[in-house]
């Protein structure tokens, strides 16, 4: 019963601290401008059904791509494993589903091992990587300190939790081999459990398990707790962590832009400005006032505000893996860009917003932009070439955040490079970037 009682605490406490940094993040995200993403839903549907679920673009790279699919089905599939778990420590019962799935539960429970067993085989796989083969997109500036701590970490707790996992499964089959009469004289009975068969993998640890009963019960009930408090725990540390993926990939995907890849947005009032020159009918002087106290609209994005919901959920979204700038060719040709660090920075800055106005309320001003964290450097040293969006294995989309900071360089700052400035001369002055005028162009026919 105080078992019990403990445990309900212990969920209800974690659900609610989780609950709250939901509600935080969404906050969060909401601050970006409204951005129209329900068209086409049968295509979005697919979309995140191949990317977010299928994994899709992973496999590009077999080696991760494979191992991550490990840790993501073992991952899903084991915490089904979870919920008996948790009845059973709300009740007070022993694998509560074996009385209704009888032989099959044997089953089920060595497909979880097998699963299990992947994901430690992928973690370490995946820690190899990292501290001995120490490949280079895991070692940039931006990923000193606290993301890689996090990246580790990630992998550490997935090795104790299926540990603690295996463990708790090998006591208990020991524990239900015991006769049930000798369980009911030492006074644990509920562990009396005809299970035709073993759990497999973790009988390979059965060899190492204590003759004593009250040994291997203190075994079970150890590692039971440390591995739904540590699934507890670790579901709190999402919303800190890169790996809230898990939980965003599939709206992130689901809202991806699904226009083609070169085409970029156009400023409304830019647009219609334009037509209006170019409509040797439109009365200029027909254009509707601004109305009094209304701001005149900004060009591009000098702050995380200025961006749309959908950039700022793309900076949650982040797995923080690398791929957008191992793929980015001004970052391999050693230029200060990397798109991952463009997102990181927009997740950075987004948080710190959100710190801001639970301490000072809404319209605190910090004196600081996105811009305070992404330098014109790094903006310019783009190529827009979309490899990044290509690479990404969620659809997250840094080349739209680098473009939008751009036009505010350019539009609201004056602050484009020379040689940009002297384009734009020349498209004003001679209607092309070239510094002829339009009825010379054509001169090198006559020569």
């Amino acid at each position: 019963m105080i078992s019990s009682i403990i445990f309900l605490a212990c969920l209800a406490a974690a659900t609610y601290f989780f609950a709250k940094n939901i509600g935080t993040i969404r906050r969060n995200i909401l601050l970006g401008r409204d951005v129209d993403r329900s068209d086409n839903s049968s295509e979005r549907w697919g979309v995140m059904a191949r990317v977010a679920l299928g994994q899709s673009k992973m496999v590009v790279r077999p080696i991760a791509g494979i191992m991550h699919i490990f840790i993501y089905v073992g991952f899903i599939i084991i915490n089904l494993e979870v919920l008996e778990i948790v009845l059973d420590g709300i009740f007070g019962t022993h694998r509560i589903f074996h009385s209704f799935l009888g032989d099959f539960y044997f089953v089920m429970i060595n497909f979880f091992e097998f699963l299990a067993l992947l994901v430690v085989i992928s973690a370490v796989v995946f820690l190899a990587r990292r501290l001995v083969l120490k490949l280079p997109r895991f070692h940039k500036l931006e990923m000193k300190g606290w993301p890689t701590k996090d990246g580790l970490s990630i992998l550490y707790i997935e090795l104790i939790l299926m540990a603690a996992f295996l463990i708790m499964n090998a006591a208990d089959s020991v524990l239900m081999a015991t006769d049930p009469e000798i369980l009911a004289e030492a006074g644990y009975s509920k562990y009396a459990l005809e299970l035709d068969g073993s759990f497999l993998i973790s009988q390979l640890f059965t060899g190492l398990m204590p003759s004593s009963l009250g040994a291997l019960v203190v075994i079970e009930r150890v590692t039971w707790w440390l591995h739904i408090l540590g699934i507890l725990a670790f579901l709190n540390y999402l919303p800190y962590s890169k790996h809230f993926h898990i939980i965003l990939a599939f709206p992130n995907t689901f809202f991806s832009n699904l226009k083609p890849k070169g085409e970029f947005t156009n400023l409304e009032a830019v647009t219609n400005e334009v037509k209006l020159m170019l409509d040797p009918n439109a009365d200029p002087f027909a254009v509707p006032a601004p109305a009094e106290g209304e701001e005149p609209q900004a060009f591009g994005a000098k702050d995380v505000t200025d961006l749309t919901w959908k950039q700022l959920m793309d900076g949650y979204t982040c797995t923080e893996c690398g791929r957008c700038t191992s793929d980015c060719p001004a970052n391999q040709t050693g230029k200060l860009l990397s798109p991952r660090k463009i997102v990181m920075n927009v997740r950075d800055r987004v948080e710190e917003v959100g710190k801001n106005i639970d301490t000072h309320g809404e319209g605190h001003d910090d004196g600081k932009s996105l811009h305070s964290y992404i330098t014109p450097e790094e903006l310019w040293a783009c190529t827009s070439c979309n490899a990044c969006v290509q690479a990404c294995p969620v659809n997250i989309d840094p080349l739209s955040v680098i473009m939008e900071m751009r036009r505010y360089l350019v539009m609201e700052q004056s602050a484009a490079p020379t040689e940009l400035n002297g384009m734009f001369t020349n498209i004003e002055n001679n209607g092309a970037p070239w510094q002829f005028a339009q009825a010379d162009r054509l001169n090198w026919v006559n020569d």
